[in-house]
């Protein structure tokens, strides 16, 4: 992978974490900075039961992400895809399978605060 793509990679999660932030009143941060596994999430956050994958280009493997997610989240975490490419919005990719997990997982940390 050469720089502009690991700055773009970079920046794309430095991006979801302050969105995150910003949404929920969560704390968020880059994922890979603390931790450095290679199955550690692109951005840890509050809410612990989700594994955060961050895809920041263009075109998106949709299903090549949705196994690296599975792969990295675990038993038990909610794998979710985040992607944005230049000049459009996130959007958020979960299997219709995980769909409650993930709203529980969400209004679960909103009750608690």
């Amino acid at each position: 992978m050469g720089r502009k793509s690991r700055s773009k990679g970079k920046g794309g999660e430095l991006e979801l974490a302050s969105e995150l932030r910003r949404l929920f009143g969560v704390k968020a941060r880059r994922g890979v900075q603390y931790c450095g596994g290679s199955n550690s999430p692109d951005v840890l956050s509050d809410f612990t039961d989700i594994h955060f994958e961050v895809k920041r280009v263009e075109r998106l493997s949709l299903y090549a992400a949705m196994d690296q997610a599975i792969e990295d989240a675990g038993v038990d975490k909610v794998p979710v895809i985040c992607h944005r490419a230049n000049r459009q919005d996130w959007v958020v990719v979960v299997r219709l399978n995980d769909l409650l997990r993930l709203a529980t997982a969400i209004t679960s940390r909103q009750h608690n605060d």
